[in-house]
């Protein structure tokens, strides 16, 4: 069926000039639509992922890998397990104890609730990377029994406080005195302020020293966990769980993929639904060749009738047309390849260009905290692309191939 013959044919038909313009029209409309479709399919794929890899950064630049606390309260004996974690598996690269809750926020008038994440600053800059988005001072201010906080962007500018700055923290934790039961209440110093970028922990999170957070919220020596950081991040629930298992004790275990677990499904539905939506443009410029290839079979029902009387099979008249088909599509699928992985690749210059040229910001810093659109180009996204538009082609030639393969040598001569 496929031999050098009809490959031989297919491809003169395909550089040969025809007589039909039309015909030529819609074959290069045919690759045109095929280039911007797959152009179009790889850079926002990219770009979504550039968008998840943005998400995760930030995430993790507050959030830890993994995390192990006690299932039935305060973490106890917490110095022997931060020095054993990385001991008893190598993927573990460092701990990091914490103490979490939430309190009440005032300052000159004004209220708000936080969360309150007591750490010790060397410990957790092992662990996370809070230091790199500090923006205002240090993490390392923050000394045990000196009172220090660390606040968000958002939650200082609401709080309306900076840098020297007193704060008041009231823990739920209630003290009993003379006056009777009253929240707890200390004085805090503003030393520093961060921006992540993520509105969920510059408006609602703040940073207190570990012993200041045990002496806040009544712990003793307890702490909340250990906060992990691990090698390969995207086994992070898998390496939790058995560091947890070979510690003696009931722990609870969580990671980050599980934290944030709504958010990044959320991106896999969109990134999927958007592959489906543009694959949809890459098929009607595939199925445009269906066209190409109809007419081309009409026009040239007397060479096919003449190759049919020389001996060449119906199976071979297909592969003549879907030879010239699978050309038409792999030069489109090609082009489009190249186009998507420079566009993708030069993402941070082109946008920039178009909203000079249009005076129009995509991408406001104060709405999305991002203003340049991320791109990350992905091998497997564009072989992905490239398949399925090579796929697409190949089920468009078919048709007219088979077309093509039912016509009679006699009928076809009839009026020749």
């Amino acid at each position: 069926m496929f031999r050098p013959l009809t490959l031989a044919i297919g491809l003169r038909y395909t550089r040969a000039k025809r007589r039909n313009h039309f015909i030529s029209f819609i074959s290069v409309v045919s690759i045109i639509g095929l280039v911007l479709g797959v152009m179009a399919l790889i850079t926002v794929l990219s770009v979504m992922n550039g968008f998840e890899r943005e998400l995760r950064e930030r995430i993790l630049g507050m959030a830890s890998h993994a995390t192990i606390g006690e299932a039935n309260g305060g973490l106890r004996d917490w110095e022997r397990l931060q020095r054993e974690a990385p001991d008893i598996d190598d993927r573990v690269v460092a701990a990091a104890p914490y103490v979490q809750g939430e309190a009440m926020l005032s300052a000159r008038g004004n209220i708000s609730g936080a969360l309150i994440r007591g750490v010790e600053p060397e410990a957790e800059e092992r662990v996370a990377r809070i230091g790199e988005h500090m923006i205002r001072g240090e993490l390392g201010s923050l000394e045990g029994g000196r009172y220090r906080v660390v606040l968000g962007r958002e939650l200082a500018a609401e709080l309306r406080v900076q840098v020297g700055d007193s704060i008041i923290l009231m823990a739920p934790q209630a003290s009993v005195s003379p006056a009777g039961v009253m929240p707890r209440m200390r004085r805090f110093e503003v030393s520093g302020l961060f921006e992540v970028g993520m509105y969920e922990y510059d408006r609602g999170t703040a940073f207190i020293h570990l012993e200041d957070a045990q002496a806040v919220f009544q712990m003793g020596d307890q702490v909340t966990g250990l906060r992990l950081r691990l090698t390969d991040m995207m086994q992070a629930g898998v390496i939790a769980r058995d560091v947890a298992a070979q510690l003696d004790g009931l722990f609870r275990v969580s990671d980050w993929t599980r934290q944030h677990a709504n958010l990044f499904r959320a991106i896999q539905m969109e990134k999927m639904v958007m592959f489906i939506i543009l694959s949809l443009i890459v098929a009607v410029a595939a199925f445009n060749i269906v066209s190409t290839l109809i007419m081309l079979v009409t026009d040239k029902q007397g060479d096919i009738a003449i190759l049919r009387t020389l001996g060449l099979s119906p199976a071979g008249i297909m592969v003549i047309f879907m030879v010239q088909g699978v050309v038409i599509g792999a030069i489109g699928i090609l082009l489009g390849t190249a186009a998507g992985v420079a566009l993708a690749s030069n993402i941070d210059v082109v946008v920039p260009f178009i909203e000079r040229l249009v005076g129009v910001e995509f991408l406001s810093a104060e709405v999305y905290y991002i203003s340049d659109l991320p791109s990350e180009l992905k091998l497997s996204d564009v072989l992905r692309v490239g398949i399925l538009g090579f796929l697409l082609t190949v089920v468009a030639t078919l048709f007219p191939a088979w077309r093509a393969a039912r016509t009679q040598p006699a009928e076809a001569l009839r009026y020749d």
